[in-house]
């Protein structure tokens, strides 16, 4: 709305300049004119097409400064502001002898071109001090706050905000994440989430109905627990209708972090340059490393796919195959690591049972 705004603007000021410039033509060619309103409105219309050029360019120099500004933090913008305010005080202290001074008729000119020189010249000296010595200054300003110091040292960048997604929230795992302080920054819930979530609260399904219904009753919990941290942001946008897209959208607005457990979102949002924080890889991540002579406290489930053969499973869902394990299916066993394989599907342990191998060594 505002660039259709702008482009319209630019568009009536020419075209204003064009009608009216007719009245700055001798008096002697403006009588030759037999129709000088069609004239003026055959100017009006050629000059509304250069308003339109210069409009679309205003409009994307305007788009471009906005895009810049959104990636410059706060503590930039302000020491900068700073820095020009003192650079036009100065300039106005030393140019005020300047226009005391008898300038004759003739050189006259010479004040106003030494107003705006002297104006700009020290505005960005004000700014190009300001990006040297911005950090003491912040520091003056609040001498009490060591994250404000070490945020104008540059040791210490504020905290990204995360948007979180219906399938985290409703994955649960966010509410330990939050517990255990791993997660820092603003939680932001968009109210189209919310939507989601009482959508599917609502639903004839009764697997989307309990999944629904858990995802409030988990953002509620939350919500309790950190008031501060999780924060319902109004944003909606009518023109597109994904969540996924909308969600997207909003991080690229804000500059934020999307919080997600959504293997296919992960990636879109990876295409767009969005950061992602994606559970399902932390808690591959954080997963215990079990090297060859570790033991592990193991309930074998089945048979393996060799005679002796015994299968269980980690807590976070690793397979372990024992060798010669099929006697203790169905009982919990001290196993020992042998080996530990990679695959497509995941990782996988080999071990034996710590009786054997206690045995074999004798």
């Amino acid at each position: 709305m505002l660039d259709a705004i702008i482009i319209i603007l630019f568009i009536l000021a020419a075209a204003g300049v064009g009608f009216d410039s007719v009245d700055l033509l001798p008096r002697a060619i403006q009588e030759q004119i037999s129709n000088i309103e069609a004239l003026r409105w055959l100017t009006a219309g050629f000059t509304s097409i250069i308003g339109l050029a210069l409009g679309l360019v205003a409009q994307t120099t305007y788009r471009r400064i906005e895009a810049q500004i959104r990636k410059t933090s706060i503590e930039t913008i302000l020491t900068r502001a700073v820095g020009l305010v003192v650079g036009l005080l100065i300039a106005n202290l030393m140019l005020a002898p300047i226009f005391l001074l008898p300038i004759p008729e003739e050189f006259a000119f010479i004040k106003p071109m030494m107003a705006i020189l002297g104006s700009v010249i020290f505005s960005f000296l004000g700014i190009s001090l300001a990006d040297t010595h911005g950090r003491t200054f912040l520091r003056l300003i609040d001498p009490n706050s060591i994250e404000t110091m070490l945020v104008a040292e540059g040791t210490l960048q504020p905290a990204t905000s995360k948007i979180i997604d219906t399938s985290c929230i409703i994955d649960g795992r966010i509410e330990q994440l939050l517990a255990t302080g791993f997660i820092e920054g603003q939680i932001l819930v968009p109210q189209f989430v919310l939507q989601e979530l009482q959508q599917l609260a609502d639903a004839s399904n009764d697997q989307k109905r309990v999944r629904g219904r858990r995802g409030l009753d988990i953002l509620n919990r939350i919500q309790e627990a950190f008031p501060e941290q999780i924060i319902i942001h109004p944003a909606d946008y009518e023109d597109l209708t994904a969540v996924d897209a909308k969600l997207i959208r909003l991080a690229q607005e804000i500059n934020a972090t999307l919080l997600t457990n959504d293997y296919n979102l992960s990636k879109v949002a990876n295409l767009q340059k969005v950061a992602i924080l994606n559970v399902n890889d932390l808690a591959q991540a954080i997963r215990p490393i079990y090297l060859p002579g570790d033991t592990i406290e193991l309930k074998i489930l089945k048979p393996g796919k060799e005679p002796t053969q015994g299968v269980g499973y980690l807590e976070d869902g690793t397979m372990v195959v024992v060798e010669e394990g099929k006697d203790y299916v169905g009982g919990e066993v001290r196993v020992i690591v042998t080996s530990a394989l990679q695959t497509s599907a995941g990782r996988m342990i080999f071990a034996k049972p710590q009786s054997v191998v206690a045995s074999s060594e004798v």
